[in-house]
């Protein structure tokens, strides 16, 4: 398999849409971002782009209620979608939201892996369970990304991911499981490596 290395610190926004009808045409390589509203989506994308404020953070978790597209290089785009969960705002809203998501995992035909996010402390909440559901029955590669890794000493850590790891057999998907953290810069070549991979296996598949 032909061998890429991605540059994400050249990594820049694209475009916001409220769903799968207002986004760009359905080409190239995209690698979606999910996770609970409070799992540090934003901060994973941003360390791994190494840019402040490439996705916003924000002090209210929930705040990412758009699906944001990112290019790293020319069809190559990263995704960041809804948070889903811990978020204060109206049930009608996040109904909207879980369409949205729901609707881009499932029909997106350029969606060629999903980096699931949950913090390392609380992982595997219902919705995360879901969200691993849908990406293994689309038949998309997932990483799990525990962060917050920096908020555990080295053995609850391995620990920690130990148990994900066993807790995902169930899922009998594609599926790898990592810690990270943005604050320490753990995972992050890890992360890099992953989406590098992800790239290469779908551009070979359309050569």
């Amino acid at each position: 398999m032909t061998e890429i290395k991605l540059n994400y610190h050249k990594t820049h926004f694209l475009t916001s849409a409220p769903d799968i009808r207002h986004l760009p045409e359905d080409s190239g390589v995209e690698i979606a971002f999910a996770g609970r509203s409070n799992a540090g989506k934003s901060t994973a994308l941003n360390a791994l782009t190494n840019q402040k404020s490439l996705a916003r953070t924000s002090k209210t978790p929930g705040r990412t209620q758009l699906i944001n597209l990112f290019e790293v290089e020319p069809n190559c785009k990263l995704v960041d979608l809804p948070g889903y969960g811990y978020a204060a705002v109206p049930e009608q809203m996040k109904i909207q939201w879980q369409k949205s998501l729901g609707e881009y995992l499932q029909k997106r035909e350029c969606l060629r892996g999903v980096v699931i996010l949950m913090d390392i402390r609380h992982p595997l909440k219902d919705l995360d369970q879901q969200m691993v559901e849908w990406a293994v029955s689309s038949d998309l590669p997932v990483l799990l990304l525990l962060t917050k890794a920096d908020k555990l000493s080295q053995s609850q850590r391995s620990k920690q991911v130990k148990m994900v790891r066993e807790a995902v057999l169930y899922f009998q998907g594609d599926i790898q499981v990592e810690a990270y953290s943005a604050l320490n810069k753990i995972g992050i070549d890890k992360l890099a490596n992953k989406l590098d991979g992800w790239f290469a296996r779908a551009f070979q598949i359309h050569e």
